[in-house]
C-alpha cells in the first residue's frame, strides 16, 4: 500500500502569483494617502485593519479592498474624498482582472502527478475570484476536487483529505505557506511540503517545523513529482 494516494496543492502563489499584485496595489494605495500618512504606516494601518477584518470579511481582493478603505477613512480622519475612494475601488478591480501567471514548473508538475495521485486543490479566498483564476490557469481539469476554503486548520484538511482520499495520513498538501500550508496539515496527520516564493504575506509566516518526520522543504515545484514518488514507494 503506497504511503501516499492524495496531494493537496495551494494556489495562490504556489501554483500562480498573487501577492505580487498585493504588493502593487499597496503601493498604489500609498501614492494615494501620500498627503495624509508616509507609506511605512499607512502600511502597518492597513495590515492591522486587514487582521481585523479577516474574520468578517474573509480572505481575498474584496476583503483586501475593503480594508483599504477602512484604512482611507481613518487616516483621514474621515475626510477621505470621493475620488480617493473611487480610486480603491479601480484598484480592487484592476486586481480580480488582472490575468493569471502560473509560476514556474507548476503546470508540468500538475501534469506529471495527475493520473498517478488524487489532487485536490485547497486554497483560501472568494470563492468566485479562486473558481475564475483556477480556469483562467488551463489546470482545473487535472483536478480531482476543489475546496475553497474560509480557513485552512487540522480540522479542513481531516475533512478534504477523507472527503477526496484515504485520510490525511496517506495525503500530502504542499503550498508556499508555513501557517496555513504546512503546520495544519501536519497536526491533521499528513504529510507536508514547503514550497518557498519570494514573497509572502506576514500573517502567512511562521518557523519551519524542522524535524518533524513528515515535513519536507522543496526548492521549488520542479522538484514535487520526484517527492511525491520517493514518499509513496516509502
Amino acid at each position: 500500500m503506497r504511503a501516499i494516494t492524495t496531494v493537496g496543492l495551494d494556489a495562490d502563489d504556489t501554483l500562480w502569483q498573487n501577492e505580487t499584485l498585493f504588493r502593487t496595489t499597496r503601493a498604489r494605495f500609498a501614492a494615494l494617502l501620500a498627503d495624509h500618512a508616509d507609506p511605512d504606516h499607512l502600511n502597518e494601518r492597513l495590515a492591522a485593519a486587514e487582521l481585523r477584518n479577516l474574520a468578517q470579511y474573509g480572505y481575498g481582493v474584496k476583503g483586501f479592498t475593503l480594508s483599504m478603505i477602512e484604512t482611507a477613512v481613518e487616516v483621514t480622519g474621515g475626510g477621505v474624498p470621493g475620488t480617493v475612494i473611487a480610486d480603491i475601488l479601480a484598484a480592487g478591480r484592476d486586481m480580480l482582472a488582472s490575468p493569471v501567471e502560473l509560476l514556474s514548473g507548476a503546470e508540468a508538475a500538475v501534469a506529471a502527478l495527475a493520473g498517478r495521485y488524487r489532487l485536490v486543490l485547497i486554497t483560501k479566498g472568494d470563492l468566485i475570484h479562486q473558481e475564475t483564476k483556477l480556469a483562467q490557469s488551463g489546470l482545473g481539469d487535472l483536478f480531482h476536487a476543489v475546496e475553497i476554503v474560509s480557513e485552512k486548520t487540522p480540522a479542513t484538511y481531516a475533512a478534504a483529505f477523507a472527503r477526496h482520499g484515504d485520510g490525511a495520513a496517506r495525503a500530502l498538501m504542499v503550498g508556499n505557506s508555513i501557517r496555513s500550508d504546512v503546520l495544519p496539515a501536519l497536526v491533521a496527520g499528513g504529510w507536508a511540503a514547503h514550497v518557498p516564493h519570494a514573497l509572502t504575506w506576514t500573517h502567512e509566516q511562521a518557523d519551519l517545523p524542522e524535524g518533524h518526520p513528515r515535513f519536507r522543504a522543496l526548492p521549488d515545484l520542479a522538484a514535487l513529482p520526484s517527492l511525491v514518488e520517493a514518499i509513496a514507494a516509502g
